[in-house]
């Protein structure tokens, strides 16, 4: 899972956004294939090509409810004019004894049913008199098959060119062609198709498990009673969506009180259901950042590596990170600012790309592009820092949402994007070019 130990440097060390994500990425591996039922394996990626064993569909047939005929015996039918057909029987959807069609006859066809031998097209039953003379169509379905080894006639009104309506065999797939390529990710189409090619089961990379933790002794859950200097944690509720909306099965804990050892023990308890790790809140260097007294120290001497590495970054916001491993497996551990703009985009920028990391994906970041900044006023930015700010972006505009303030939330809810405004601009005007990182 994690095999190259994160880089360290002093604590005064001013690392970059990028600096910072290459060691994540470089540090993350991608979680070992498994075989899962098809159902199992939705929202995973695939680790082989899938091969197609038979075609699709796998034999010539019906895509309508009506006739099945020859060419010649229904040319220049007409309303007027109609071709009176024998009907010898009827072939319905699955079954194998089929009746050969022979000139001036027709064999009544259910959709999905092998088209017969000598029949060289379908005739839909809207274009015929319904069979047996009694004219509505609607009485074909209400009649069901006819008796075995009885027969009627129908009236065609309407000629119909070879192959009509009919579904040849391979028009979908072939067999032999590649379904699918390693790399997919499975959603409910690609479950059908392999569903339709007769495989039970796929060989993927699972889905990372990622724990979420919100720690800090102020925060309560929702619906509970708010008391003096209290908040709501939202920040793991966030979390959880966010990982959940990269792909991962990800789990929420309540929050963790400022506690060392409750912390540490917290970890430690749910390191067995953790490819991932994200911790939210006391990665700064005040009295209560619990995160970083409790795992400052955290690494195994004998196992290099381990440990998590707490850093400063060029950006705003979410300035303080860490990054590490933890335990016997050496599960990476995100420990994000807990401000919950900086919480978020900090997930965004680092968590996201781990965890499409792990799943074996090779396009782990959110889409970019280029936008036209409309804005009432100049933006500012901190020389030397790469900023972030929400937007709302649409038809190639970007407009930001809400101020710089990091705990801004419902800014944020109205966001789509985030505007990257770069190390050394101060100030971008409106109607400038900036980059913005789509978020939707």
């Amino acid at each position: 899972m994690s095999t190259a130990a994160p880089r360290t440097a002093g604590p005064d060390r001013l690392w970059s956004v990028d600096e910072h994500l290459d060691d994540i990425l470089a540090t993350v591996r991608p979680l070992e294939p498994i075989e899962l039922n098809l159902l199992d394996a939705q929202g995973c990626v695939l680790v082989d090509d899938v091969t197609v064993p038979v075609s699709l569909p796998p034999f010539d047939n019906s895509s309508m409810d009506g006739y099945a005929v020859r060419v010649a015996d229904v040319a220049g039918a007409s309303e007027q004019y109609p071709a009176a057909l024998e009907v010898l029987g009827d072939v319905a959807a699955g079954q194998a004894d089929l009746l050969r069609v022979g000139p001036g006859q027709a064999v009544r066809i259910m959709t999905g049913a092998p088209l017969p031998p000598g029949a060289e097209t379908v005739v839909p039953v809207e274009w015929t008199d319904g069979g047996l003379g009694e004219g509505p169509v609607a009485a074909m379905r209400a009649r069901g098959p006819a008796p075995e080894g009885a027969t009627g006639q129908v009236l065609v009104y309407r000629s119909a060119g070879a192959r009509a309506h009919v579904r040849a065999k391979g028009s979908d797939v072939r067999a032999g062609d590649r379904a699918l390529e390693a790399g997919t990710v499975l959603g409910p189409p690609q479950i059908s198709l392999l569903a339709a090619i007769g495989r039970g089961t796929v060989r993927v990379r699972p889905r990372p498990r990622v724990v979420v933790m919100s720690t800090g002794s102020e925060l309560v859950q929702p619906e509970g009673e708010l008391g003096a200097g209290q908040i709501y944690d939202s920040n793991s509720f966030s979390l959880t969506a966010c990982a959940r909306d990269a792909g991962a099965i990800a789990y929420r804990v309540g929050a963790v009180a400022d506690d060392a050892d409750t912390l540490r023990d917290t970890i430690e308890d749910q390191l067995v259901r953790a490819d991932l790790m994200v911790t939210t809140g006391g990665v700064s260097v005040g009295a209560y950042d619990v995160v970083r007294e409790a795992l400052s120290s955290v690494g195994d001497e004998d196992e290099p590596g381990s440990g998590i590495d707490f850093r400063k970054l060029a950006m705003q916001p979410g300035k303080p990170q860490g990054f590490g491993s933890i335990g016997p497996d050496h599960t990476p551990l995100l420990a994000l600012p807990g401000n919950p703009v900086s919480s978020y985009v900090s997930f965004e920028l680092f968590a996201r790309p781990a965890i499409r990391t792990l799943m074996g994906l090779t396009d782990v970041h959110r889409p970019r592009t280029r936008a036209t900044l409309t804005a009432d006023a100049a933006l500012r930015s901190p020389k030397g820092r790469r900023q972030f700010l929400r937007g709302r972006y649409a038809d190639g505009e970007v407009t930001p949402v809400g101020g710089a303030g990091s705990h801004l939330v419902a800014a944020l809810a109205r966001a789509n994007a985030l505007i990257v405004v770069g190390e050394e601009t101060e100030s971008v005007v409106s109607g400038a070019d900036v980059e913005v990182i789509l978020l939707g």
